[in-house]
């Protein structure tokens, strides 16, 4: 039988830029919905932050992809830093993307070896950040 079920949790973040693995409870509440297989989709309501796939296992790569997107796009050089200063946490949430689609099977998601659900705070300290678990999927 398809089902559809949707939940929000908050994170809270400690540091301007920051990557946090959420994939033990996005599979959390994929168990709790009872979905076998299906879609999972997982997005932040903000534009200065984003959903990815990444490793985790060696805390370096999250560093680096924190170095990487500095280079790229460094703070303070932007004409909307005049508003906010904030122009590089926004054009790397855009970059990035605030959600990820992932299949469900046997009731997790479906994520290789190495592989993470990431929420990246590129904009923080905040004590908000909402993030939205869509599942689309069979429960038998």
């Amino acid at each position: 039988m398809l089902c559809l079920m949707q939940e929000e949790f908050y994170l809270s973040t400690k540091k301007r830029q920051e990557l946090i693995d959420i994939t033990e409870k996005v599979n959390s509440i994929i168990k709790k919905s009872k979905t076998k297989k299906g879609l999972c989709n997982v997005f932040t309501a903000h534009a200065t932050a984003a959903i990815i796939i990444n490793e985790n296992y060696d805390p370096d790569i999250c560093l680096d992809l924190l170095d990487a997107m500095d280079k790229l796009i460094p703070a303070g050089i932007w004409r909307h830093d005049r508003v906010d200063g904030n122009a590089d946490a926004h054009i790397k949430s855009a970059i990035l993307s605030p959600q990820e689609t992932i299949p469900i099977k046997n009731s997790e998601l479906q994520l290789g070896r190495w592989q993470a659900l990431i929420f990246c705070e590129l904009d923080g300290p905040r004590t908000d950040r909402k993030i939205i678990v869509t599942i689309i999927g069979d429960k038998d």
